[in-house]
């Protein structure tokens, strides 16, 4: 699930990335616009869109892979940014089989993860000043108040969008780790 840029290209190259690793994988628009090229444009877009919708492009999108010719029945889900957030909405929304957070918003009460199913993994930055050590801890205390228990969070020597290759503060060594660990979790839940 796409940054709040859109889906542009790189999010188009990374699904092909997993594709190239066995998995059927879809790149979800959850704007249905062109993508942004400004930060004041991804706001907007980001700003615009009814989350009502965007659920419900998820929860498609989950049953449309599910259901397709090739698939084995299990899904996941996996974001970065506001993707990252998103793919927790999904988890929270559909019964996929795991999910992947991308230094996303993860700000949730108790209640709200009360749906969670699926097992989490979260990566995060220590320089991110958005997504910080406070929100993924407040998080972690929701997840464990609601008995929620499959869960792993990995933190990184890096900043926000570290593992975004056309961006300004990617770092490819914690990009590469935190991919592996990635690959390794769906290889897990998903095979």
């Amino acid at each position: 699930i796409h940054e709040w840029w859109g889906l542009n290209d790189h999010i188009r190259a990374v699904a092909a990335e997993y594709a190239k690793q066995g998995y059927i994988a879809l790149a979800v628009d959850l704007y249905g616009e062109p993508p942004a090229t400004t930060p004041d444009g991804a706001r907007a877009l980001m700003s615009s869109m009814d989350p009502v919708v965007a659920t419900r492009k998820l929860q498609s999108s989950v049953e449309f892979l599910r259901g397709h010719k090739d698939s084995t029945g299990k899904v996941g889900s996996v974001g970065w940014c506001f993707g990252g957030g998103w793919s927790l909405n999904t988890a929270l929304a559909t019964d996929i089989d795991a999910a992947v957070i991308y230094y996303g918003n993860v700000n949730k009460t108790p209640e709200q993860v009360a749906t969670l199913n699926a097992p989490i993994m979260g990566h995060f930055g220590t320089l991110d000043k958005n997504i910080n050590k406070e929100m993924v801890d407040g998080f972690e205390r929701s997840l464990r108040i609601a008995g929620k228990t499959d869960y792993e969070f990995f933190w990184y020597d890096a900043d926000h969008a570290f593992a975004n290759p056309t961006g300004g503060r990617y770092d490819g060594e914690d990009a590469m780790l935190a991919w592996n660990r990635t690959m390794a979790f769906f290889d897990e839940h998903l095979s």
